[in-house]
């Protein structure tokens, strides 16, 4: 019984250290999240004023630009995958994994040929471990993304985007991500970046309905939309990869709570097993030195007749 006893104990220390780390953990991430929504807020404006001049300039000219006019039969698409370097953070990177393989799925299925760009280790040990091929790869700073890096995602992406398909280029630009929408809800979703759909970005940046000026562009509406073109997909990008990381801190947050609950529960029932067997054991020795006490009365008993 005493060796039932110290497998227990043992048992709830490694779990209250295990408790303590998951603890830390899940206080790190909350203290992170401020500052990556803050990030995001912060973003949010030059996004947004960015779309409403390409809009302006599209809508204002005639000028066939691969930011806005739709290609009449898409053959190859571009798909960026942004999941996470580092785990511990429940099904964040699984979600936005599941999220592109229903988007792949539906690209393929349009007769679209994919080529799939992928940042943070997660997505690259997922497709790396399948054997299936990528475009260009990103891992290191995914829980606190700079708008370098958005620089450095875009680039290959604007470059296939500006190709001709026969020559490796794509005709869309489709972006996976997870949205930030609040402590408790983040939500993986799928965007086409490019062709850039007025409609679309009207209704997104509150412009339905709203008549745009008329505007006389210098040297020329293709100029001024190839200028536009790197800065709309890198502001895009920084977005997204700074709701990425908001998201990915608050599914640690939660994840890790979650494993400090389920530590705090399992030491509750280890330590009434563990008492249960100290019951037990100081039971089994009371009944040892009251048999051996008795025994001895009637050893004593015994050689007095």
């Amino acid at each position: 019984m005493g060796a039932q006893l110290r497998v227990y104990k043992r048992r709830i220390q490694a779990v209250t250290a295990t408790k303590k780390i998951t603890k830390a953990m899940e206080m790190i991430a909350a203290s992170r999240i401020v500052k990556a929504q803050r990030r995001v807020a912060a973003s949010m404006p030059y996004a947004t004023e960015l779309t409403r001049a390409v809009t302006a300039v599209a809508t204002g000219s005639t000028t066939q630009h691969p930011l806005t006019t739709e290609v009449e039969a898409p053959t190859r698409a571009a798909v960026l995958l942004i999941t996470s370097d580092r785990g511990l953070a429940g099904g964040y990177s699984s979600n936005a994994i599941k999220a592109a393989e229903r988007l792949r799925e539906r690209l393929s299925g349009e007769g679209k040929e994919v080529d799939t760009y992928i940042v943070g280790r997660k997505g690259v040990a997922y497709y790396g471990f399948r054997e299936r091929k990528v475009a260009e790869a990103w891992t290191g700073f995914t829980d606190s993304p700079t708008y370098a890096d958005a620089k450095m995602v875009a680039a290959p992406l604007i470059e296939a985007i500006q190709t001709e398909t026969a020559e490796g280029g794509v005709d869309e630009l489709h972006i996976v991500f997870t949205e930030f929408v609040s402590m408790m809800t983040q939500n993986p979703v799928d965007n086409r970046m490019l062709p850039l759909s007025l409609d679309k970005a009207q209704d997104e940046d509150g412009g339905k309905g709203e008549i745009l000026p008329l505007f006389d562009f210098e040297p020329s509406a293709e100029d001024v939309l190839d200028a536009l073109l790197p800065r709309y997909v890198e502001s895009r990008i920084y977005n997204a990869l700074l709701q990425a990381a908001a998201s990915e801190h608050a599914a640690r947050r939660r994840a890790m709570k979650s494993a400090t609950d389920n530590a705090g529960d399992l030491i509750k029932s280890l330590s009434r097993l563990a008492n249960a067997a100290r019951q037990a054991e100081i039971t089994q020795e009371i009944s040892e030195i009251v048999g051996g006490a008795s025994a001895l009365a009637d050893a004593t008993a015994g050689s007095d007749k």
